[in-house]
């Protein structure tokens, strides 16, 4: 069966690193209240990781360092078409009291251990690793 559309998305693993252990900020989805990562449409005159990062404000109220390359993507197959989800890893520098969606999604810090736990998604677990990979040399007691 042929995709009706194919969409291009970008998101960001927003995380932050205390007394070397690794931990990983998830939101909830809108409808289903599922953890998830912050996505969204790259938006036209931005990059996929300028939209990534813009996400990350509006759904999870953080502000950070976003770093290229990507970790990897993932895709959803929806009954309109699938979407490729490209994800960058993102340094969360400033958390924010009030956002745009914070009536709409719940937000929470969890371990690492935790964070693939909660993502039921073994993609985006594939790519939380990857980010701990990345980072190995930091959260090495």
């Amino acid at each position: 069966m042929l995709d009706l559309y194919y969409f291009s998305q970008s998101g960001v693993i927003p995380y932050r690193i205390i007394n070397k252990k690794l931990e990983i900020l998830l939101i909830t989805s809108t409808r289903k209240k599922k953890w998830i990562i912050p996505k969204g449409f790259v938006e036209f005159r931005l990059s996929a990781l300028e939209s990534a990062i813009k996400e990350a404000y509006e759904e999870a109220g953080v502000v950070g360092e976003g770093d290229i390359p990507e970790l990897g993507y993932y895709e959803i197959q929806k009954d309109i078409g699938r979407i490729e989800v490209k994800v960058y890893p993102m340094k969360v520098l400033t958390i924010l009291d009030s956002y745009p969606e914070e009536n709409l999604r719940r937000r929470k810090w969890f371990d690492f251990e935790d964070a693939i736990e909660k993502v039921n998604n073994p993609l985006i677990a594939k790519l939380l690793n990857e980010l701990k990979e990345r980072l190995i040399l930091e959260i090495i007691p």
